[in-house]
């Protein structure tokens, strides 16, 4: 089952058939040996050979691991969080014996318990939901068992044409319809296609550590919708307010003491544009 491309990396991406494991597939597939796992049974990827279905609950990752030898894993998986990190385990025993590296998508909400600055690569994370709780479990397990393999990459808002969130709000658009925005939140976002370019520059030169692949700047959230909305026609949602705080509450996470080179950096202006200039979204306009 293993291809032979003369020593090339080979890459696992856990979560291959979602959203963004999907695109980091689609990314590195031209460059790496690339393999991934999907949930759901399917026609699309039952007679794939370099997919694997995979689930939480009846699998173990060890044999997946022993039977592709992946030289790094990517783990964009979604699901039951105490099996999620069984699994994490799996994938530490499997590095300190290879050597493998592990590039963990975690997020932005491992800081949603600070609510007055916005936070950089080795701020302590502290976290009020389950989801960045749950995060911060992951990412600890990782750089306690497997701190010089481990690259944890923590994402913002993430969008793009075909994100979930621009989908919604394109949605919203067309029936006139609800589109949640918190005005008092300060964030940064980013694209589904920069992320993927990050990745890829993170695996090819085995780079390790923690990095935030988030904009360099931050907006309202209210205002980053809002200024989307208007690039994607001439009507509009109807803006829904949700107040969690009386007073400006960051949930931002900015790179600083690992900077990207300037190809691989976003700022806001540019995450707007790329979310918006697009045959598809400008048919919305007519």
């Amino acid at each position: 089952m293993k291809r032979n491309l003369n020593g090339t990396q080979r890459i696992l991406i856990l979560g291959a058939s979602g959203f963004l494991g999907n695109a980091l597939y689609r990314e590195l597939l031209s460059y790496f040996d690339v393999y991934g796992t999907y949930y759901s049974s399917g026609a699309r990827y039952d007679e794939n050979q370099v997919f694997f279905q995979y689930s939480l609950e009846d699998d173990n990752l060890e044999d997946l691991l022993m039977k592709i030898t992946p030289t790094a894993v990517i783990s964009s998986l979604e699901g039951d969080y105490s099996r999620q990190l069984k699994a994490h385990r799996q994938l530490c025993t499997y590095a300190q014996d290879t050597g493998c590296q592990a590039v963990f998508l975690s997020s932005v909400s491992v800081f949603d318990g600070i609510h007055d600055f916005p936070s950089h690569e080795y701020d302590r994370p502290l976290a009020e939901s389950n989801f960045g709780k749950h995060k911060i479990r992951i990412e600890r397990l990782l750089l306690e068992q497997i701190p010089d393999q481990t690259t944890i990459i923590r994402l913002p808002f993430v969008l793009g044409v075909n994100s979930v969130l621009i989908t919604q709000l394109r949605q919203a658009i067309k029936h006139h319809a609800a589109f949640e925005v918190f005005p008092n939140q300060v964030v940064n976002a980013t694209t589904v296609d920069k992320i993927v370019q990050q990745v890829h520059y993170l695996i090819r030169n085995r780079k390790t550590g923690i990095f935030h692949s988030g904009s360099q700047d931050v907006i309202h959230h209210e205002d980053l919708f809002r200024e989307i909305a208007s690039k994607l026609g001439d009507k509009m949602p109807i803006f829904k307010s949700v107040f969690t705080r009386n007073e400006d509450s960051y949930l931002a996470a900015l790179p600083r003491e690992n900077p990207w080179p300037e190809t691989y950096s976003i700022s806001i202006a540019e995450t707007i544009e790329e979310s918006t200039l697009n045959e598809e979204i400008i048919t919305l306009k007519n």
